[in-house]
């Protein structure tokens, strides 16, 4: 049959398939996305046609894939619309693409993608195709079908051609490099992962192979938990049911749908790309929405969909996008909304799953000022408070079914009873810390627990938010009420017990990096010795740590704090004194025993805090077997 027309494409400059092929799209297997909701569009337009009386509404909507592996075809049909020949040569010819050349050189970094289409879809085609085919029938009444081809060159050909029904069938003859996608197995996927949602139905040899009506277009009055769930665990087996979610509908000052999920803590949180999917339309976009949503949210899981985000832009533009920044801001107080509601109406499961929760709300409040105002109220420490000081509600802590306490920090700073020192006493590490944090509970002093690594830089920051109270851990200093501040008595020499106590460990430890203290400690649980860390010298020791990207050791400088009336400190000054376990010559070795314990009394209050690097701790058995043997022969 004689062509009807021959021309050329009607485009700005001829490189606009090279663009296309190499700079459009990051990934060829975008094709198939871009010629299905094309398809889609296409059903969608004929049923509004329809309706207005333009044309017959047909059979019911669907999109046909269908392979033919001998000619290494890939064809994608439908029902929809179909076009004339003047929508043709309108739609398909001419390509309204400006500064082309401009464009290519502008986003040809390959760190710097391009984010979905550019109403260049069906030309998209051209990235696995050598030939495309496009017989199309308008389902305007008498149209006839046409067919235009072209070989991926500007040149094409429109000819008249047989089509029964209304629609359009694009057929791609395969490059030779792209012929996986003559693959079922490669055609299921794609459709699942780009096409899953779409409105319409998609078959493929005989099978309906999409899910369609996505829930997140119900409202969520229609949708049970058992719906929410049931979303979470197709987008994410194998990952277990969700912590909660949050769904999200607003049609102003733009167009949002989605559900968000909190999953339950894994050990593994992508907060540099994210595991949020992105959609226009019910057609997947994007799994990597660092743009869109703020980085703190970036580890939630589920489903954006809106036709508001600029899919047309490169990655950095969308950053700085004022529309996307306000979609950003909505969907965290969206979240914060949801959360605060959580505890108010259902404390006891907001502070069991609170542990999951913390890490995005912590990073979050820290990054940005307006989220963290949103949620100042509902972030938890747990409490070392007795159970029994809980029965009284105004006291304001939470309880988790296992009967964890929490408590807020403006709960916390409510029940200080001192007006001049209004200070919150912290712990990191219940073991390395213990000595002092029974100290401090003995005396009915009510400590939180800050032991995840977000907790080295969020005290700080809740320091700088609280301006009125300051942040002291348990190993910092001790208070005055954990002392037994009783006179002591001089020698005949004017000098105390702890100053001569003092002076002997100073001889033995022979570092001047470390400050002996003396002190009389209360109660009989208290250790002999424990390091103390001044809390500025320690935060700086951790700031260092964590930019050099390794875990905070003891710091050079440090104190150890020796408790006078503990038996071994006092057994260590008898020894010194030369009044117990005397040699031939008077005092020579009691004073190394002296000094032998003094060290041991150090080596155990560095050990304490995982002070001893792994090559010491054979020294330390040593010495202390040394010393034990030493021991058990002077007391034969």
């Amino acid at each position: 049959m004689a062509p009807l027309e021959e021309g050329k494409i009607q485009i700005h400059t001829e490189n606009i398939f090279p663009i296309i092929k190499k700079a459009v799209y990051s990934d060829h297997e975008i094709f198939l996305r871009e010629l299905v909701s094309n398809s889609v569009d296409a059903i969608n337009k004929r049923r509004m046609a329809s309706l207005a009386g333009d044309c017959d509404e047909g059979a019911e909507g669907s999109v046909q894939i269908k392979i033919d592996r001998e000619l290494k075809t890939l064809t994608i049909s439908d029902n929809g619309i179909g076009m004339t020949k003047d929508e043709v040569k309108k739609y398909i010819n001419q390509v309204a693409f400006s500064s082309a050349e401009e464009f290519l050189e502008k986003y040809k970094k390959a760190d710097d993608g391009i984010i979905g289409h550019f109403g260049l879809g069906f030309y998209s085609s051209f990235m696995v195709a050598k030939n495309v085919e496009l017989i199309t029938k308008s389902a305007r009444k008498e149209s006839k079908a046409i067919k235009w081809n072209c070989d991926g060159s500007p040149s094409y050909s429109l000819e008249d051609t047989d089509r029964a029904e209304p629609g359009t069938d694009v057929i791609l003859y395969l490059m030779e490099e792209e012929i996986e996608y003559i693959e079922p197995t490669r055609i299921k996927t794609l459709v699942a992962k780009y096409c899953d949602f779409m409105p319409v139905k998609i078959e493929f040899e005989g099978e309906e192979i999409n899910k369609r009506n996505p829930i997140w277009r119900k409202s969520n009055a229609d949708l049970t938990d058992k719906d929410y769930k049931e979303l979470y665990n197709y987008l994410y087996p194998f990952q277990g049911d969700p912590l909660l979610w949050i769904h999200l509908n607003t049609d102003y000052p733009y167009n949002l749908q989605g559900i968000l999920y909190f999953p339950k803590t894994s050990g593994r949180a992508d907060w540099e790309k994210g595991e949020i999917k992105l959609f226009c339309n019910q057609v997947f976009v994007s799994d990597s929405i660092k743009e869109v949503v703020p980085r703190y949210l970036l580890p939630l899981r589920g489903v954006i969909d809106s036709p508001d985000i600029p899919l047309n832009v490169s990655r950095s533009a969308l950053q700085s996008d004022r529309r996307v920044k306000s979609i950003g801001n909505f969907i965290a107080k969206k979240i914060a909304d949801k959360l605060r509601s959580l505890k108010k109406d259902s404390p006891e499961f907001y502070s069991e799953i609170w542990d999951s929760l913390a890490p995005f709300i912590k990073i979050g409040a820290m990054e940005d000022d307006k989220f963290a105002e949103q949620v100042s109220e509902i972030i938890l420490f747990q409490s070392t408070v007795d159970n029994s000081n809980v029965i009284d509600e105004e006291k304001n802590y939470l309880v988790n079914p296992n009967g964890t306490i929490f408590t807020t920090i403006d709960a916390y700073k409510d029940r200080i009873t001192s007006d001049t020192d209004k200070k919150v006493i912290y712990c990191t590490d219940e073991l390395a810390q213990a000595s002092p944090l029974e100290l401090w509970k003995a005396e009915g002093v009510e400590v939180i627990k800050a032991d995840t690594i977000i907790d080295t830089q969020f005290i700080p920051w809740l320091e700088n938010r609280y301006e009125d109270l300051k942040f002291q851990r348990v190993d910092a200093e001790l208070d005055n009420n954990l002392k037994d501040d009783k006179p002591e008595i001089t020698n005949q020499d004017g000098e105390t017990k702890s100053e001569r106590l003092r002076k002997t460990i100073i001889d033995a430890l022979n570092n001047d990096k470390v400050t002996v203290q003396i002190q009389a400690l209360k109660g009989e649980q208290a250790p002999p010795a424990m390091i103390l860390l001044p809390e500025q010298m320690r935060r700086i020791n951790d700031v260092g740590a964590l930019m050099e990207q390794r875990l905070p050791g003891l710091p050079e400088h440090h104190v150890l704090l020796v408790n006078q009336n503990h038996e071994l400190v006092e057994g260590i000054l008898k020894i010194n004194s030369g009044t117990v376990l005397t040699s031939s010559n008077g005092h020579s070795t009691s004073e190394s025993l002296a000094s032998e314990l003094s060290k041991h009394l150090y080596d155990m209050a560095r050990l304490g805090v995982g002070g001893l690097e792994p090559k010491e701790l054979a020294g330390f058995q040593r010495r202390s077997a040394n010393l034990m043997g030493l021991l058990v022969n002077k007391t034969l």
